[in-house]
């Protein structure tokens, strides 16, 4: 049986890329597509897919707006060219998530997962119910990000992470002797962080406190932590003397 699938998208090129994906798979059949968040309201609860591929930054309405909007409730697939919003989807748990610019192969393993999922008679939350539980953890510190590592996203523990860096509008994640970006100000990021464990030391550096070797003076008012994977970062005034008074 056809899956029956709304292209939610507001830029003329990637409703085409997901037009002409979708017809490659025989089992996926487009019922119509949407240019901005109102009319994606319109078209979901009137149509009724079983299956919509929505951007998350649209005109309008947002894709995370339209879930809120939404009576009728399909399987999700969120598409978007930013990587911040990629915690926002997952938090979500929706299907997948398509970084553009996607090629087939991922195309495919998205709409693949879409079709098992969909196959299967299972109790999961309503996509209001999860959106609830989304905003409840934005409040409280994160325990996950998820980071861009090849055509894909993973998730990294944030127990795991060393450091986090600043490098212009992106965060550089240290993690497990590897090192990923972000598109999120290191401010932004701070206030999501569990202050017990994360201390902005810097105002570039944010470190992990239980993955802190050792500390020494580098001169008389800064301090030179040296992290257990070997990095080293120089504090600034106010952030050594936020650790002496921590430590000492």
């Amino acid at each position: 049986m056809a899956i029956r699938a709304l292209i939610v998208e507001d830029e003329p090129l990637a409703r085409q890329t997901l037009r002409e994906f979708s017809r490659e798979l025989s089992w996926i059949e487009v019922i119509g597509e949407a240019e901005d968040g109102r009319s994606a309201v319109q078209m979901i609860d009137s149509l009724q897919p079983d299956l919509v591929f929505l951007d998350i930054q649209m005109p309008e309405l947002s894709g995370l707006q339209v879930v809120e909007k939404i009576q009728h409730e399909p399987a999700i697939i969120f598409t978007t060219a930013f990587d911040r919003h990629a915690v926002s989807a997952f938090e979500l748990e929706a299907l997948d998530y398509l970084l553009k610019p996607f090629g087939r192969e991922r195309f495919r393993i998205a709409a693949e997962r879409a079709r098992q999922r969909l196959g299967q008679s299972v109790d999961v939350p309503s996509l209001r119910e999860r959106l609830s539980e989304a905003e409840a953890k934005r409040s409280s510190p994160l325990s996950r990000i998820f980071v861009r590592h090849g055509s894909g996203i993973v998730p990294i523990q944030i127990a795991e992470v060393t450091r986090f860096e600043a490098s212009g509008d992106y965060v550089r994640v240290f993690v497990g002797g590897n090192n990923y970006l972000i598109e999120i100000s290191l401010s932004d990021l701070e206030h999501r962080l569990d202050p017990v464990r994360f201390r902005r030391v810097h105002r570039s550096h944010v470190v992990n406190i239980e993955h802190v070797a050792s500390m020494r003076p580098y001169d008389s008012r800064r301090l030179l932590i040296r992290m257990r994977d070997g990095s080293e970062v120089v504090a600034s005034r106010s952030g050594s003397q936020q650790l002496r008074d921590l430590i000492f």
